[in-house]
């Protein structure tokens, strides 16, 4: 879809921390991270809902969201991840994303974050800083 912002992100057509990418999807550093290793995985193709997803895109984002995950304990040793959709009303992207999320904070405190109720923390690191970490480590999984 031309005018989507999520085909853009995931087709590299805005600046965008990729860290991991295949043919069909792509994952990347949350431009607003609650916490240095907050990730998308989007899609290529335009699909607005999970339920729009084919088979090979739903498998590329579970082994991409284990992916992630792992690179995410190993670098940051968070007290949990958080792995989550937003469909309908509540998809601001309008185009099918899934977050990982590196937890620290109560279950309380999280919730105000995510619906944008509490002050963002900056995250301990630049995306630069981020991204260099986690495309490194992936990298090293994957060879």
């Amino acid at each position: 879809m031309k005018n989507c912002l999520g085909c853009r992100l995931a087709n590299q057509k805005e600046k965008v921390f990729i860290i991991y990418k295949n043919e069909h999807i792509t994952c990347l550093l949350d431009h607003v991270p609650h916490h240095a290793g907050h990730t998308l995985i989007l899609p290529k193709k335009h699909r607005a809902e999970v339920t729009d997803i084919n088979p090979e895109e739903s498998l590329s984002i579970m082994k991409a969201s284990q992916l992630v995950t792992k690179a995410i304990h190993a670098l940051y040793q968070p007290n949990g991840v958080t792995i989550c959709q937003n469909g309908g009303i509540f998809n601001e992207l309008t185009h099918y994303h899934m977050h990982i999320i590196p937890r620290n904070e109560e279950a309380a405190r999280f919730g105000e974050l995510f619906y944008g109720n509490a002050d963002i923390i900056e995250p301990s690191e630049s995306l630069q800083e981020t991204y260099e970490k986690m495309k490194s480590y992936i990298n090293r999984i994957l060879e």
